[in-house]
C-alpha cells in the first residue's frame, strides 16, 4: 500500500488577490451573475479529460457575491492584483519549520478548475519551496512541495443542469502541502495529518469546520493512485484509506475473473419499455407513466461481478456523467417490485447466456443512453482493473465517485502575476519571526501560567492561543480564569444552545477584565456571558451593573456571619472542618457575586472568631 496526502490550510488574511476580508457571510447576496465553461487546449495542444467530461454535462453556475465584501476580481472582471505578502510569509515559514529549500522566484500557474467554482475556470497556484520532511513514528515522510493557492468559491446548492456558488470564500489564501506517498499504513497517515495540522495552527490560520481539508492518495500493488479528496474528520481517514484499499483489490480479482473469461462485450442500448409496462416496480412505473422509456444494456460475461462489485462503480458513474438517480442490475434482480419473469423477458431479448448481465435505466431516451455509455465505460476499465480517479469523501466514511483524476494538461502559466522574488531580507524577516512549536507552547503555558497539561494542551489544540496571550497581558485575570472561560464556559453554553458566538471577542476581552479588576467574581462570569449572549447589543457595564457586580467584604461578611449563626452547632462540632460544607449555602446566597477564595478566607476568620467567643 502507498499512501499520500495533500493539505489545504486557511489562511486568517485578507484575501490573497486583493483586499477584500476572508469573511463567511449568511446574509442575502445583494449581487447575482450566471456563466459557462468550456474546455481550451493547453500549451502542449491536449485538453484535459476531466474537463472534458465536465463540459458534457452542460452545467451553467450562478454566483452570488456582496457588493462590500467581494469585488470585481472574484467576478474575473479585473485581472489579480499582486499576491497578499502576509500569505506569502506565512507559506515561507511553514516551508522553514518542515526543512524546505525556498524557491528564488515565485512563479503562479493557472490549475484548470473544471466544476465552476472559481469564476476564471482556474485557481492561480505558486510553489514557495520544495524538498521539506516530517518525521512520523520513526519515519520520514518527504515533503516535495509546500504551496500558497486561492481557495474555491462555497457551493450553496446544486440541482438539474445548475450549480450556485457564494464568492465569499473565493481568493482567501491556503497553504498547500504535498508528502510523498511514504506512509506505511493508515494509522501513520492520520498522525502525519495530525502534526501537519498542528504544525500549521502555529501560523496565523484560520479555525472551525472546513478551513483544513486533507486529500488522500491511495494505491495499492497493481493498484492506481486514487485521490480522495474533502476529508475533514481525522478520526475517519484510516477507515476511509482501508475501505480504498479493499475497494481496490475487489477490481483487481474483479479484472482476474474477466480475463479468465475474455468476454467482448459491445455497446447496444436496447429500449425494453415494453416489458415493463404492467410492471409492479414503483421507480419504473413512475417513470414510465410520465412518458420515459427503460432502456438495458447487455454485458458479456460480467454475471456475478456487479453486486457489491462494479455495481456501485457503474451507478457512480452513471450518476455523474448523466444525472440518473440509479441503475439496476442482475446481480440484484428480482427485486424493486421487478419480477423474475421481467427478468427472463429482458434476458431472452438481449440473448444473454450463462455469465452474462444486463443493466437497466428507466429515463428520457437520451439520459439513458448517455447512462448506459457511461456504464460501458466504466466496463471497459474493468478489463485494466482500476482506473485513476478522483472521489469525494462521504461524511459515513465511505466515498463516491466524482470524475477521473486530472493530468498534467490542467496546468499552464499565470500571464497576469509577474514573478515575485525571495530576497534574502524576506526570508531573514520570516525566520525571526517563526512561531514557537505546538511542544514549545504547551511547557511555556505549564510553567509560566500553571496550566495544567491537560489544560495547556487543550488551549495550544483550540482557536484561543493568541486571544489567551492578549487577555493575559490586557487583563488582570488569573491564566485559569481565562483558560476556564474560553475552553469550558463558552463550550458548555455552546452546547445548551446559548448563542454565544454574538459576543465579541472585545466585550469578552471586558468581562474577563471586570473578573481580573473584581469588579464582578469569576463566578459570575458564566452568567454575564449568557446575559450579553442573549443581548449583544447591551454594553458589558449595562449587563455587569447591579446585577453582578461583585460583593464587597463587609456584605460577604453579613452573609457569612448569617450562615454560622443558622448552624451554629454544627460550627461547634466540626470547627474549621465546616468551611467546605458552608462554601455551598454561603456561595448560593451571594447568587455568584463573590469570589470563592475570599469566601473561603472570610469563613475561615469568621468561624475562628464565632469558636473563640463560644
Amino acid at each position: 500500500m502507498k499512501i499520500g496526502f495533500e493539505i489545504h490550510q486557511q489562511l486568517a488574511t485578507k484575501k490573497l488577490f486583493c483586499d477584500c476580508p476572508s469573511e463567511l457571510r449568511e446574509d442575502e447576496p445583494d449581487i447575482e451573475f450566471v456563466r459557462g465553461l468550456r474546455p481550451t487546449q493547453s500549451e502542449l495542444g491536449e485538453i484535459d479529460r476531466a474537463a472534458l467530461q465536465e463540459f458534457l454535462k452542460g452545467k451553467t453556475y450562478r454566483y452570488q457575491a456582496y457588493s462590500d465584501t467581494t469585488c470585481i476580481v472574484e467576478h474575473d472582471d479585473e485581472p489579480p492584483h499582486l499576491p497578499n505578502s502576509d500569505a506569502l510569509e506565512i507559506a515561507l515559514g511553514v516551508a522553514m519549520k518542515l526543512g524546505a529549500q525556498p524557491v528564488e522566484e515565485v512563479h503562479f500557474m493557472r490549475k484548470l478548475v473544471i466544476d465552476g467554482s472559481n469564476t476564471s475556470g482556474f485557481q492561480r497556484t505558486a510553489v514557495v519551496a520544495f524538498d521539506g520532511q516530517m518525521e512520523i513514528d520513526g519515519t520520514t515522510i518527504g515533503v516535495p512541495t509546500i504551496c500558497f493557492e486561492e481557495e474555491a468559491a462555497r457551493k450553496i446548492s446544486e440541482g438539474g443542469k445548475e450549480t450556485v456558488y457564494r464568492l465569499d470564500r473565493l481568493g482567501i489564501p491556503l497553504v498547500e502541502i504535498t508528502t510523498t506517498p511514504d506512509i506505511k499504513t493508515p494509522k501513520q497517515a492520520r498522525d502525519a495529518a495530525l502534526k501537519m495540522g498542528r504544525l500549521l495552527r502555529e501560523f496565523n490560520v484560520k479555525r472551525g469546520i472546513g478551513t483544513i481539508r486533507q486529500d488522500i492518495n491511495v494505491s495499492v500493488e497493481d493498484g492506481a493512485r486514487i485521490e480522495i479528496k474533502g476529508v475533514q474528520d481525522l478520526n475517519q481517514i484510516p477507515d476511509m484509506i482501508e475501505a480504498e484499499a479493499e475497494r481496490q483489490r475487489m477490481l483487481i480479482g474483479v479484472k482476474r475473473k474477466l480475463k479468465k473469461r475474455n468476454p467482448k462485450i459491445e455497446f447496444e442500448a436496447v429500449d425494453v419499455t415494453d416489458i415493463f409496462k404492467k410492471t409492479d416496480s414503483k421507480v419504473i412505473a413512475g417513470q414510465v407513466k410520465k412518458g420515459k422509456e427503460v432502456m438495458a444494456l447487455k454485458l458479456e460475461g460480467f454475471d456475478g461481478l456487479l453486486l457489491k462489485k462494479l455495481g456501485p462503480e457503474f451507478a457512480g458513474y452513471a450518476r455523474v456523467q448523466a444525472g440518473v438517480r440509479g441503475i439496476f442490475h442482475t446481480d440484484e434482480l428480482p427485486a424493486y417490485g421487478i419480477t423474475e419473469k421481467e427478468v427472463a423477458e429482458v434476458k431472452k431479448l438481449l440473448k444473454l447466456a450463462k455469465d452474462d448481465a444486463f443493466v437497466l435505466v428507466a429515463e428520457k431516451v437520451e439520459t439513458a443512453k448517455k447512462a448506459l455509455v457511461a456504464v460501458f465505460d466504466r466496463a471497459k476499465e474493468a478489463f485494466k482493473g482500476v482506473p485513476e480517479e478522483t472521489r469525494m469523501a462521504n461524511p459515513d466514511g465511505t466515498t463516491r465517485y466524482m470524475r477521473p483524476l486530472p493530468g498534467a494538461a490542467r496546468m499552464y502559466p499565470e500571464t497576469d502575476i509577474p514573478p515575485i522574488v525571495i530576497s534574502d531580507e524576506l526570508l531573514e524577516k520570516v525566520r525571526a519571526n517563526l512561531p514557537e512549536s505546538y511542544e514549545d507552547r504547551i511547557a511555556r503555558y505549564v510553567k509560566e501560567y500553571k496550566l495544567s497539561v491537560e489544560m495547556a494542551t487543550q488551549m495550544a489544540n483550540s482557536m484561543w492561543p493568541a486571544f489567551f496571550e492578549g487577555a493575559l497581558s490586557e487583563t488582570r485575570a488569573a491564566p485559569t480564569v481565562i483558560a476556564n472561560t474560553l475552553l469550558g464556559t463558552l463550550t458548555e453554553q455552546r452546547r445548551e444552545g446559548i448563542p454565544v458566538e454574538n459576543i465579541a471577542q472585545d466585550k469578552l476581552l471586558e468581562i474577563l477584565s471586570a473578573a481580573g479588576n473584581g469588579k464582578i467574581s469569576k463566578e459570575a462570569i458564566p452568567d454575564v456571558i449568557r446575559e450579553l449572549a442573549k443581548n449583544p447589543q447591551k454594553t458589558v457595564e449595562e449587563i455587569t451593573e447591579k446585577k453582578f457586580e461583585a460583593f464587597g467584604e463587609k456584605e460577604i461578611t453579613e452573609i457569612v456571619q448569617k450562615i454560622i449563626i443558622e448552624r451554629g452547632d454544627f460550627v461547634k462540632d466540626k470547627g474549621l472542618a465546616s468551611i467546605g460544607p458552608l462554601m455551598g449555602p454561603v456561595m448560593g446566597e451571594t447568587k455568584g457575586r463573590a469570589d470563592g477564595k475570599i469566601v473561603n478566607d472570610i469563613l475561615k476568620r469568621e468561624i475562628e472568631r464565632f469558636i473563640n467567643d463560644v
